[in-house]
């Protein structure tokens, strides 16, 4: 049985004093102190009578918290947090500063079992899905630090949708009227392309941003890079998407990541036209972000300029991505690469 208290919906909170004959109000002060206050230890909760904060650690309730064991930041302002999840496994965060725009992009495993080619977590491998505690902490952690936090995706290390019902959960937390209350529309959730777990998503009754990896648009390259394109073919993602998009009305974001001479021609960019014609959706072109002992390079700006602009001709919304993080390790497909570099992060000249 579960008894971190920061896994509780404000619900189960309530039906626990109800379940140990207290009075089920009380759970709006635990509620409110774990998730708006960040306190880490049932003690602190002071509208709590001293007798029923006895009788919760007695029980075996308790409060979880990460520590960060590395903190760096870049030159262009974005600050990489390595947090230690105490069993011996590390995950790596990040906070993104844009204009007006906070982001944390957060980490939901540690290590991740998708196999992507270009990608330094795949390299690490799964290690263990994160606790929907071990995901919220990322973010409380950091505003903590200082930084109030206006957005958060889920596009750090792991695969989101193979910890689903965590995932789920601290999306509920975060947007919790008692809680957090970060705006639904603030929360993006990206997959590599599991298509069950697209399936899932379009039924849920909060509904975040959707993004799919994509980086190719034919099966066959798509395959050799993605190793859940052998499952999960083009076709049949694409019509989890529509589906997606017909139950939801919302727009989806299709990341595609260019990397020199593998996906980045004009004719690819033709491809990617046909593939999500129909599809009311945005294109972020990512430049290709390198690790130790990767194969692949980036392509050049004008590389990225020339197949936004076939995009753009076809009347495609693009966003193209350059370089954010890439001095401490932490710009997208980076993440855990200093885990694989004798524990230390590349640091900034």
């Amino acid at each position: 049985m579960d008894k971190n208290l920061k896994n509780f919906s404000y619900a189960q909170i309530s039906e626990l004093l109800a379940s140990i004959g207290e009075k089920s109000y009380l759970g709006g002060y635990i509620f409110s102190f774990i998730h708006q206050k960040g306190v880490s230890d049932i003690e602190d909760i002071s509208p709590l009578s001293k007798r029923l904060r006895e009788k919760l650690a007695g029980a075996g309730y308790f409060i979880s918290e990460l520590k960060i064991a590395e903190k760096l930041q870049d030159a262009d302002g974005t600050m990489k947090y390595v947090f230690d999840l105490g069993d011996g496994n590390f995950i790596e965060s990040v906070l993104i500063l844009d204009d007006s725009r906070v982001t944390v992009c957060a980490s939901t495993q540690a290590g991740c079992g998708m196999g992507c080619s270009f990608c330094a977590t795949a390299k690490i491998k799964f290690r263990r899905n994160l606790s929907c505690a071990e995901i919220l902490d990322q973010l409380y952690l950091i505003e903590r630090d200082g930084s109030k936090v206006s957005n958060v995706v889920y596009m750090g290390m792991g695969e989101p949708f193979a910890n689903y019902d965590n995932v789920m959960a601290s999306v509920g937390l975060l947007n919790s009227s008692k809680g957090r209350n970060l705006g639904i529309r603030h929360i993006t959730i990206s997959t590599c392309g599991l298509v069950d777990g697209i399936e899932r998503f379009s039924r849920e009754e909060l509904k975040p941003r959707l993004a799919v990896s994509l980086n190719a648009a034919n099966d066959k390259l798509r395959s050799e890079i993605m190793a859940v394109n052998r499952k999960y073919g083009l076709g049949e993602l694409l019509v989890a998407v529509r589906d997606y998009q017909r139950l939801t009305g919302q727009r989806v974001t299709f990341e595609y990541v260019m990397m020199k001479g593998v996906n980045d021609s004009d004719d690819d960019a033709a491809r990617l036209v046909r593939l999500v014609r129909g599809i009311r959706c945005n294109v972020n072109l990512i430049e290709y972000n390198a690790h130790p002992g990767c194969k692949y390079e980036a392509s050049g700006a004008e590389r990225i300029k020339s197949f936004a602009k076939v995009l753009e001709s076809s009347r495609v919304e693009v966003v193209m991505r350059f370089k954010r993080g890439r001095g401490i390790n932490a710009a997208c497909g980076q993440l855990g690469s200093s885990r694989q570099n004798g524990g230390k992060t590349n640091r900034p000249d």
